[in-house]
């Protein structure tokens, strides 16, 4: 397996500390908002790099966190907590915030075939890791008090900017949006490990500290949830391009600080996903969501297979209209993978050949394009025949996650025929009143969930796909 390891900048050979286990840690959401389709691809391609590397053997433990404390709206520890935000801007509480959010991404992962990690953990679960480690960090000299908060002394970590490639001079006041001055830090790149009163007087979520009432910043929760569920080492940690600095730099330095050594091999990123304007971001005001995609009439796989058909680290640019390419592209392809006759005997060695390139293709730092490129060789292979397609195209889709294999609707019963006949209707009103977008959003919905209108000189009729 060859991946690209943003801590070297290179592809190379992964190699996990322990022979064929791997142990992953994957950054989770900041539930105060949906997660928007830019988010999302990022989850799909972790889920694709767990799910390849067990196609190649591996026996991996993967764990994620929940922020529902900590993060604030700024790099440089200003701003109010995302999650009260949230809860102002839905005049809710957090908590039910927390709850709700939370709920509305474990859909959204569902819907895409993403499979939940083994282990999921709150930050707000994991107070007293939080403060064992700042303890010792204080302890040891990593770390500071000033006007009642503790700080991370960067200038004491190991090479603090080598995950970035960043400097000093990123972080002078000024040159960085994000970044305001603190008058109590000791270098403007230091960052705080525990908010107290002093800073945060109103804030809603606190616990008791050595340090006063109060509680931690963003980075720390992600240390302390790694080593309490993975261990002191760590194979692969993964994340959006937009954590590299300052999140993951930070998680660097204060785990190596408390553990002493080097805490995680391969760094893992995926590229941002970009509209016309540029990067997406919740801070727009309407953004991209699955909802909205799946209101449109597409299927979320739809999607998923839209961002298989682009590497992890390269930008991806959406529009409707490569959605549009890609959703007739993945409806043709499992088309022609349901009408593959369960005929001849099961061939051993075609399985083999097939699953050796596919296998290829996970070792090629996870190049799904080629992924797809081996299956669609597969289904043109004349020498290959039905049922041993069917068995190779199964062991593919435990990686690629398409439901290949399953069709959109295996039966109608009577309410969803009501249905069906009721949309047909309500379009053809639309139809007669010149309401061609509704007509056009109603055939996309149905056409979703596997049913083809067909017009014809009689009327509308439909038909499973």
């Amino acid at each position: 397996m060859k991946l690209y390891n943003t801590l070297t900048k290179q592809v190379e050979e992964f190699i996990p500390n322990e022979l064929g286990k791997v142990k992953m840690y994957t950054c989770g959401p900041t539930v105060y908002h949906y997660a928007h389709i830019g988010n999302l691809r990022t989850y799909i391609f972790e889920d694709i790099l767990e799910k390849g590397l067990e196609f190649l053997g591996y026996e991996v433990k993967r764990a994620m966190n929940i922020t529902d404390v900590g993060h604030l709206t700024s790099d440089g520890d200003s701003g109010e907590d995302k999650m009260a935000v949230g809860a102002a801007r839905e005049g809710k509480s957090i908590y039910e915030i927390a709850e709700f959010y939370t709920n509305a991404f474990f859909k959204d992962m569902e819907s895409l075939n993403i499979r939940k990690p083994a282990i999921v953990e709150k930050a707000t679960d994991n107070i007293n890791i939080y403060i064992k480690m700042i303890e010792k960090m204080l302890a040891d000299g990593y770390a500071y008090i000033s006007n009642g908060n503790v700080y991370f002394d960067i200038t004491k970590a190991n090479d603090y900017y080598k995950l970035s490639g960043k400097n000093a001079d990123d972080l002078m006041v000024g040159v960085r949006d994000t970044v305001e001055e603190d008058k109590f830090k000791r270098n403007p790149g230091d960052f705080v490990l525990w908010f107290t009163l002093s800073k945060f007087e109103n804030h809603v979520m606190k616990w008791d500290s050595p340090w006063g009432v109060g509680y931690p910043g963003w980075h720390i929760e992600c240390s302390g949830i790694a080593a309490k569920t993975l261990g002191e080492y760590l194979d692969i940690h993964c994340g959006g391009v937009d954590n590299i600095f300052p999140h993951h730099t930070n998680e660097i330095a204060q785990s190596e600080a408390y553990f002493g050594h080097k805490w995680c091999n391969y760094w893992c990123h995926g590229a941002h996903l970009n509209d016309n304007s540029g990067k997406m971001s919740k801070s727009k005001g309407e953004f991209l969501t699955l909802e909205l995609l799946k209101s449109k009439g597409y299927d979320p796989l739809d999607y998923r297979y839209f961002c298989l058909n682009s590497h992890y680290r390269n930008s991806l640019v959406f529009s409707y209209e490569s959605l549009d390419i890609a959703k007739n592209a993945f409806s043709k392809l499992k088309s022609r993978v349901l009408a593959i006759k369960e005929v001849g005997e099961f061939d051993l060695s075609k399985k083999d050949e097939y699953i050796t390139k596919f296998a290829n293709a996970i070792e090629n730092d996870l190049n799904t394009s080629l992924m797809l490129t081996v299956l669609y060789d597969l289904l043109k292979d004349n020498f290959v025949n039905g049922s041993t397609k069917i068995k190779i195209i199964e062991e593919f889709d435990k990686v690629l996650s398409l439901n290949l294999l399953e069709s959109n609707l295996k039966k109608i019963d009577e309410d969803l025929k009501s249905e069906i006949l009721e949309k047909i209707n309500e379009r053809s009103i639309a139809k007669k009143n010149k309401d061609f977008a509704r007509a056009d959003i109603i055939r996309n919905e149905l056409l979703a969930r596997g049913i083809k209108l067909i017009d014809t000189r009689d009327g509308t009729i439909y038909e499973l796909i």
